[in-house]
């Protein structure tokens, strides 16, 4: 295929599909919200079981060096 060719029929579906998210817009604030919460709950997770994982770990100086 032609790069002009290709390039106006890639043109045309652009517009039709920027025509298409005018009319139905998603609300985004809505959804970055809900995201962000869900990463930080599953960060406040993760660090949550780092520091138990740690709390439990032998400490080095508490072993004995023969």
């Amino acid at each position: 295929m032609h790069a002009d060719v290709h390039h106006l029929l890639h043109a045309a579906r652009a517009a039709e599909l920027q025509s298409q998210t005018t009319e139905f817009p998603l609300p985004r604030t809505a959804l970055r919200t809900r995201v962000g919460r869900t990463l930080v709950v599953v960060g406040l997770r993760l660090t949550g079981e780092s520091r138990e994982t740690a709390a439990t770990a032998p400490r080095t100086s508490a072993i004995r060096t023969a």
